[in-house]
């Protein structure tokens, strides 16, 4: 039986605060024709494409990195330890993997990794949208906990204001203590 193609993604590598994260999508028989990295899309659309692939792809899984585990491994092996979660919290087990990016995650599945994936593939950019719609779920969450940050805004990105607010008020135990602005203000 011909494997399953499984798109797989991560967003929030350039963050100082919280997770990153990488989805692993199959869409098997699901077609849209309007999917697009996750960057090209207006918020909007990328809300209403991920509910589409939510609900209509074969099969969506998530994993996360944590901060801490950024600063134990460094960004890009979360990275890569995002990825194999995702890959592996799949059902299916036939799979032919396709990442985006240079590096590719440890897992048993035939893998490639392609530069611009996420511009070319259908599941990796559908990948791409439900990791960066998760993410971006995941700091409003943490925004009513750390409110003086303002994640729901910044999303966990360096922003001037994120980066004076840590001047002042110092890192939180999500901030990534080994990126170099959160090293500066400790």
């Amino acid at each position: 039986m011909k494997p399953f193609l499984v798109g797989v993604d991560e967003v929030g590598r350039g963050c100082i605060f919280g997770p990153v994260v990488a989805a692993a999508v199959i869409l098997g028989k699901y077609q849209n024709f309007e999917l697009k990295d996750s960057k090209k899309l207006s918020e909007k659309k990328r809300l209403m494409l991920n509910m589409d692939i939510q609900k209509n792809a074969s099969e969506v899984s998530i994993g996360e990195a944590s901060a801490e585990e950024i600063d134990s491994l460094n960004i890009k092996e979360a990275s890569l330890l995002a990825m194999e979660r995702a890959i592996l919290g799949l059902n299916e087990q036939n799979l032919e993997v396709i990442v985006d990016g240079v590096d590719l995650p440890k897992v048993i599945f035939p893998s490639q990794a392609i530069i611009k994936a996420d511009e070319k593939i259908p599941e990796v950019m559908a990948a791409s949208i439900v990791a960066k719609v998760y993410r971006d779920n995941l700091m409003i969450d943490f925004s009513s906990k750390f409110p003086d940050f303002f994640l729901e805004k910044n999303k966990g990105y360096p922003t001037k204001k994120h980066l004076n607010i840590l001047k002042s008020l110092g890192p939180t135990k999500y901030h990534r203590m080994s990126f170099k602005p959160v090293l500066n203000v400790r």
